[in-house]
């Protein structure tokens, strides 16, 4: 018997700026990407989502956080730093966090999530995945 998280990973779709979750993902990572859609209108703040999930606005690592959240992959919220040593090692299957000291996004099931290149203020998705060699880690949850 096949298990969804054993499953090779298919892309998510973009639709009018939402994400639709590929019908073989794991439910945590479903619940990530709803979570990442609750907040895809949210404007641009400095610092927004570090003290709680819930904020008026998010900067990337609190957009980040909040969707990581809903996936029950982190209790509390991180700056970009505190990813850069999150979890482990190297690009995951569904989920993979590129971080450095002064910016960071998520990749969930081939979909961005960022709060820059997004041609808007504030956490949007795009299917934009430009390099990002050398100049970020790169951390995703065991086994997603």
């Amino acid at each position: 018997m096949t298990t969804k998280s054993c499953l090779a990973p298919k892309k998510a779709k973009l639709i009018n700026g939402r994400a639709i979750a590929p019908r073989n993902a794991p439910a945590r990572v479903v619940r990530a990407i709803e979570y990442a859609n609750k907040i895809r209108k949210a404007p641009y703040v400095y610092g927004g989502g570090h003290a709680s999930f819930n904020s008026r606005g998010y900067d990337c690592a609190g957009a980040i956080s909040y969707a990581l959240r809903g996936g029950r992959f982190l209790s509390s919220p991180l700056a970009s730093t505190g990813f850069m040593n999150w979890e482990k090692r190297g690009k995951g299957k569904w989920i993979s966090v590129y971080s450095n000291p002064g910016h960071a996004y998520i990749v969930i099931a081939g979909l961005r999530f960022d709060t820059a290149n997004t041609g808007s203020d504030g956490p949007r998705w795009s299917t934009s995945l430009q390099s990002t060699s050398g100049s970020f880690t790169v951390r995703h949850p065991a086994g997603y």
